[in-house]
């Protein structure tokens, strides 16, 4: 049977609201995006004990979340290859058991580079989520549907993303870092067993060979569109950039003047919730307004937010952590869009591009600005994140000049 005429015969059993197998679609898509991102950013609220722990500096603690978002886009290009070839269940519960096993695993580790390898391959398995998750979504639910299910998908990152750090920032506050991985790993294995139960087969969905000719061929004329690749500059820094105030924005807050204890640092990653709330809108406004001019007004925010946090009054450094947020995530929502629209036939290919670059950007610059951390200069790493904003700033321009 060809999987076009298996569509055809399931044609009148795609998931709609209010019936059961909706339900666990929805539930379960959240479920998955809350253990994937609780695990992927799990080290994050963790870098200062890591510091003191392992006796390294604060940019090489930062290392561990680079090696998780590393794995991350290392994987979502393989997956793009290989996806196709299994079940789409089958990929997700791959990536849940074997990430848990791994973030358990990594609490007995007493050896730093040891660590980050574990996080590196811990990134790639996780990859398998998000490289056939929303490719499940148009498959198996109603047309007029997909974009409730799909904001659900997006709702369980952003909440998995906040949930999983401040778990892990107020256990490990008390009871040590191990105990907070630990934490995160429990709970992610009890998503696991949950979604491998529950979560539905797909319906609409046979595995296949993939042609990899095709796929390069189409890479490769990605590759030869400058402003699809401008966009990919945006994208590395957005991504690089929220990342470094995520991992480094809680030692400023820690030393003098402010002297923060951990668990007031800790609720920065509340801010988390402003991102549900900005994806929302700009997605709304993107259907009204110009993707250009959406954009802009996002990264002049988030340059407006980094000059914010770059003061030593609390009150306007978190107001800039709030200013920053939003637009991070506006804009996030907006560059991958304008990919998706400038794609053409190419679109999962430049998309799969598009999370590649979003997550060497992670890698490379949330690690790498942390040389200023070192060394306590500020006014070096606000500088930095200053120009990373202006420089997107002129990638979108490039991107965007002659569409309305």
């Amino acid at each position: 049977m060809t999987t076009t005429t298996y569509r055809q015969i399931h044609s009148q059993e795609k998931a709609i609201p209010g019936t059961w197998r909706y339900k666990r679609i929805k539930w379960g898509i959240f479920s998955v995006g809350v253990s994937v991102f609780a695990q992927l950013y799990n080290y994050q609220p963790l870098l200062s004990e890591i510091t003191d722990y392992f006796h390294v500096t604060p940019t090489q603690s930062s290392y561990l979340v680079s090696a998780s978002t590393l794995g991350m886009a290392i994987g979502l290009l393989l997956f793009a290859f290989i996806a196709d070839r299994f079940t789409r269940k089958e990929i997700m519960v791959f990536s849940l058991v074997t990430s848990t096993i791994l973030t358990i695993g990594s609490i007995w580790v007493e050896h730093f580079p040891v660590l980050i390898n574990i996080n590196l391959i811990k990134g790639m398995c996780i990859s398998g989520v998000s490289a056939v998750t929303l490719a499940y979504l148009a498959e198996e639910i109603d047309s007029k549907n997909i974009g409730l299910a799909i904001s659900f998908y997006l709702a369980g990152n952003t909440f998995g993303g906040m949930f999983g750090r401040l778990v892990a920032a107020f256990i490990s506050g008390w009871l040590g870092w191990q105990m907070a991985v630990l934490s995160i790993g429990i709970i992610s294995a009890i998503i696991a067993v949950v979604f491998y139960i529950y979560f539905p087969n797909s319906k609409f969905f046979e595995p296949q060979k993939l042609n990899f000719t095709d796929k390069l061929d189409q890479m490769k004329s990605i590759f030869q569109n400058k402003k699809i690749l401008a966009m990919y500059v945006v994208a590395i820094c957005l991504m690089g950039s929220f990342v470094s105030v995520y991992n480094f924005l809680g030692f400023k807050l820690a030393a003098a003047p402010f002297n923060l204890p951990h668990y007031l640092i800790a609720l920065i990653f509340l801010m988390y919730a402003f991102g549900i709330f900005s994806n929302m809108v700009a997605g709304s406004l993107s259907d009204r307004f110009s993707a250009k001019r959406i954009l802009f007004i996002a990264l002049t925010l988030l340059l407006i937010g980094i000059i914010a946090m770059s003061t030593t009054s609390l009150v306007i450094v978190i107001t800039g952590l709030v200013i920053f947020t939003m637009a991070f995530f506006s804009g996030h929502t907006i560059a991958s869009k304008v990919v998706t629209t400038m794609a053409g036939k190419a679109k999962s290919s430049a998309t799969a591009l598009y999370w590649l670059f979003y997550y060497l950007g992670s890698s490379i610059l949330g690690s790498s600005t942390g040389v200023f951390v070192n060394k306590a200069n500020w006014s070096g790493y606000f500088i930095t994140l200053t120009l990373l904003s202006i420089l997107a700033i002129a990638a979108t321009y490039i991107s965007t000049r002659k569409t309305n």
